[in-house]
């Protein structure tokens, strides 16, 4: 029995050591969430393979932790996702944005609280990310023709969708788990609207912080783009007899003037050949080089060349300045999900692909122009990212249409598909036959998903890009820790130390703790480890008090859900931190006051609730 111990203490320890070490990756920004989660799961599988554990269930082996990849709530996870991007892919959603964007002009702050709520109710059903990028340029919209700091607007708008994905099992992913991990532990399954008062009642005083009080506290952000935009233009290098230039080869040449040089060819003779810029060409006296960059740049290239510089046939001077009609520049994000995430411009060739220039990218709440010291076209792209772009109308036009970018105006609107209603049918039978108990929501989710596919809805190619690597791996090495600390008894030890460490305390006032635990640690770490962790130490508390574990599961599902003080907790804060310009201290300013006030409500609801 004393062998059986040692060796269940041996494996909870480094099981627990592996969970902090989890927690410290999932924080970092220098290691990939998928690369981390993958990490801890190799981790895991050795431990096991190489040193088994026996307990009470029998031997623990590493095929044990390979479940995860089998696990419901995986299933009905990667279901939604698919079902989410099939709305997104047939606009059934955007009539609610056109018709939100007909009132405000009607009604301002009324139109603002609506958008609140369609946007907190919606994620309730929907993962919150198409949520966000549907309201986003119609914000963005609002801001410029009312005079509105956009800072105002979408902070609160973001955050509304969080306090929403908080109120059903299906609003978030983190419910999904913590439902189905608690339900594996011999708790209930919980049903689809089982939470919905508690969520609704902080809801309601979440939004109505989130529409009075965060505006007023938001600092006003200016616009992002400096009032000179680093606009591209096209135009002639013309060589002399005198030029540096004559007579040397355009690799020279692009030496000379910094090695950062685009020629796009070069204009030979009174024909105007034009000839392909190939690095050892010899250029003559009357070549004209035709580049592309900034105005202030191509004055510098006509000093240092020697040469003169033209628009066309005209010099361009004071009197004659640049100037193409044809072009436009718009910003664009870089949406979950993106093929873009994870490369750089240079590996998907973004301007043959688009046929679009990038002069800078966003990230951080700093630009990176084209021209700085961080190559734009060698800098590795992240979701949220947005790129400041150039090119002409139809090639931006045709961009509003792309799977992996989001136009940030207020005509980037997909076209809406005659298959929308059908999408909107299908993900209300899913939720429909989920919220009854008629089916689980793992199998109405991959039956709708066949129906989508089958109908039209979505094709094969959007359904495997609506899935994200990351959050897979994410849930499966969580279910494998949470097994691990099950199994080996970790889970009961952390409880144990709690319990005792709180022991003066009051139920009410553990569940509160755990709780506050909860929320700080979705704010630093992902919400779904969090959450998958904290579900049996949740369990094991209640065990121990003698207290219903219901209550204090569902301390795990707030409490995760609470990612609201920084840009990092959750994907669609740092999609609102780019487009609203906002700091790292915008989020602590307006979201840890909410965290706070939610936590006092939930603090006082549960224990009421279930008679604590």
């Amino acid at each position: 029995m004393n062998a059986i111990v040692t060796e269940s203490g041996f494996h909870a320890y480094i099981v627990m050591a592996l969970v902090i070490l989890a927690l410290v990756l999932f924080a970092s920004e220098r290691v990939p969430i998928a690369t981390s989660s993958l990490l801890v799961l190799v981790l895991l599988i050795l431990l096991f393979e190489v040193f088994p554990f026996h307990g009470a269930g029998g031997q623990l082996r590493a095929s044990h932790l390979f479940l995860g990849f089998g696990h419901q709530a995986l299933i009905a996870v990667c279901c939604l996702m698919i079902a989410g991007q099939a709305l997104v892919r047939t606009g059934a959603l955007d009539p609610i944005g056109r018709q939100l964007a007909r009132w405000w002009s009607r009604s301002p702050m009324l139109t603002f609280l609506a958008t609140l709520v369609i946007g907190g109710v919606l994620s309730a059903f929907v993962n919150n990310t198409p949520v966000v990028i549907l309201l986003l340029p119609i914000l963005i919209s609002v801001s410029l023709k009312t005079k509105t700091p956009a800072s105002d607007l979408l902070m609160p708008m973001g955050l509304a969708t969080s306090i929403g994905g908080m109120a059903t099992t299906i609003g978030t992913s983190t419910n999904l788990l913590v439902v189905a991990v608690a339900a594996d532990l011999g708790l209930r399954e919980l049903g689809m609207f089982d939470f919905a008062f508690p969520a609704m009642i902080a809801g309601i005083v979440g939004i109505f912080y989130l529409w009075f009080v965060a505006p007023k506290i938001l600092p006003s952000r200016e616009a992002r783009l400096p009032t000179t935009s680093p606009r591209l233009f096209t135009a002639q290098l013309r060589i002399h007899d005198d030029s540096i230039a004559n007579q040397k080869h355009l690799s020279e040449i692009i030496q000379l003037s910094g090695g950062n040089l685009e020629v796009v060819n070069i204009l030979r003779g009174a024909e105007n050949n034009s000839l392909v810029a190939l690095p050892d060409m010899v250029l003559r006296s009357g070549d004209r080089i035709v580049v592309k960059s900034t105005p202030d740049r191509l004055k510098e290239l006509e000093t240092v060349l020697g040469a003169s510089l033209f628009s066309g046939d005209e010099r361009v001077d004071e009197e004659h300045p640049l100037q193409d009609a044809t072009q436009q520049i718009a910003e664009v994000v870089v949406v979950p999900g993106s093929t873009l995430d994870g490369r750089t411009l240079a590996n998907i060739r973004f301007r043959e692909r688009y046929q679009l220039m990038v002069l800078a990218l966003f990230r951080s709440n700093k630009w990176v122009s084209h021209e700085g010291s961080q190559h734009t076209e060698e800098t590795r792209l992240h979701s949220g990212d947005v790129l400041l772009v150039q090119g002409s109308v139809k090639n931006i036009k045709r961009l509003k249409s792309s799977r992996n970018l989001l136009v940030l105006d207020a005509k980037s609107a997909l076209p809406i598909s005659s298959r929308a209603p059908l999408a909107m049918i299908i993900m209300l039978w899913i939720i429909v036959m989920a919220a009854f108990g008629l089916l689980p929501i793992s199998v109405s989710a991959l039956c709708g998903v066949m129906m989508l596919l089958l109908t039209g809805c979505i094709k094969w190619f959007d359904a495997t890009r609506a899935l994200s690597a990351s959050v897979i791996l994410l849930i499966v090495t969580s279910l494998a820790m949470g097994t691990a600390m099950v199994e080996t008894g970790g889970a009961d030890m952390i409880a144990s130390a709690y319990v005792r460490l709180t022991s003066d305390f009051s139920p009410t006032l553990i569940l509160s703790g755990l709780l506050a635990l909860m929320a700080l640690l979705t704010n630093v770490v992902s919400n779904n480890a969090a959450a998958v962790i904290g579900t049996p130490i949740a369990i094991g508390i209640a065990h121990q008090l003698g207290q219903p574990a219901e209550p204090f599961v569902l301390a795990v599902i707030f409490g995760a859900n609470m990612s609201f003080a920084t840009p990092m907790a959750y994907q669609t804060n740092l999609l609102v931190m780019n487009a609203g310009n906002y700091s790292f201290t915008d989020f602590v300013r307006v979201g840890m006051p909410l965290v706070v006030l939610m936590w006092a409500l939930l603090s006082f609801l549960l224990p009421w609730l279930y008679g604590m």
